[in-house]
C-alpha cells in the first residue's frame, strides 16, 4: 500500500423526489452518503458532490439517531457542501479517482435514464478508476455500457438491494424495475445476502454492496481499492 493521497471521490447523489409521478417523498439515502464518507474523510481521501440536477437534492432516512447521520447533518460544511452539488453533467470527469452512487429510491427513477451516468461513469472506469455504489446506487449502472458497447456489469459479480428486499418494503410494484433482476438481465451476477444484512461484493475496480447495513463496508473497500493504487 501507498501514502500517496488519491485523487477525489466522486458521490454522485440522486435529484428525484417522488416515488414516481406523485408518489411519496424519497430522496437520498443520507446514512448512505455519511458513512462512506465518515470511512474515506478518517483515511484523508478526499470527496466531492454532485447529483443529476445540481444544486439540494433531496434527501430520505433522515435518522439523527444514527451518531454518523447526526454529526454531518449537523456539520456546516458538509450541509453547504450537499445545498449546492454539482450536475453530473457538467463535472470533468478526469479530475476523480473513483465515483460513487448512494442510494434511496430515488435512484432508481434519474439514474438509470441519466446520460451523464452513462458518460462519466464509463470515462471513469476505463481511466482506470473505482466504481461503486450501494443499496439503489446500483441503478446507475444497469445501463452503462463500455466503449465496445458492453454492459459495465456483464460478467461481473455484484450486490444491491434485493428483489425480497424490495417486496419487503411494499415497493416492488412502484419501482420502474426489480433491480437485481435488472443486474441479473444484463449479465452481471449477483449475490444477495440475507434481507437486511451487510453484504459488499468485489470484483476488480467495481465495488457494490447490498442495503444500507452494507454503506460502511462499501467505504472501506473503496478506501482500500484506492489506497493500493500505484
Amino acid at each position: 500500500m501507498t501514502n500517496a493521497i488519491p485523487g477525489p471521490v466522486l458521490f454522485v447523489l440522486t435529484s428525484q423526489g417522488e416515488k414516481g409521478p406523485g408518489g411519496a417523498p424519497t430522496g437520498f439515502f443520507l446514512g448512505e452518503v455519511t458513512h462512506p464518507l465518515a470511512v474515506l474523510e478518517a483515511t484523508g481521501i478526499p470527496v466531492e458532490f454532485a447529483s443529476i440536477d445540481g444544486g439540494e437534492p433531496p434527501v430520505d432516512g433522515l435518522d439523527l439517531g444514527d451518531p454518523t447521520n447526526a454529526r454531518y447533518w449537523n456539520d456546516e460544511m458538509f450541509r453547504s457542501a450537499i445545498r449546492s452539488t454539482r450536475r453530473l453533467a457538467d463535472v470533468k470527469p478526469e479530475a476523480y479517482s473513483a465515483i460513487f452512487f448512494a442510494g434511496g429510491h430515488g435512484a432508481m427513477w434519474d439514474f438509470p435514464t441519466s446520460p451523464a451516468v452513462n458518460a462519466v461513469t464509463r470515462e471513469i472506469y476505463e481511466a482506470g478508476g473505482v466504481v461503486a455504489a450501494v443499496c439503489h446506487g446500483p441503478a446507475a449502472l444497469v445501463n452503462v455500457t463500455l466503449s465496445d458497447g458492453s454492459p459495465l456489469v456483464q460478467g461481473k459479480n455484484v450486490a444491491a438491494f434485493t428483489d425480497d428486499e424490495e417486496r419487503a418494503v411494499g415497493l416492488d410494484k412502484t419501482v420502474p424495475f426489480l433491480l437485481a433482476s435488472k443486474l441479473t438481465a444484463r449479465g452481471a451476477h449477483h449475490h444477495p445476502a440475507a434481507d437486511w444484512t451487510a453484504k459488499v461484493v468485489v470484483d476488480g475496480r467495481l465495488v457494490t454492496g447490498q442495503n444500507p447495513q452494507s454503506a460502511t463496508g462499501v467505504g472501506e473497500a473503496l478506501r482500500d481499492l484506492l489506497a493500493a493504487r500505484p
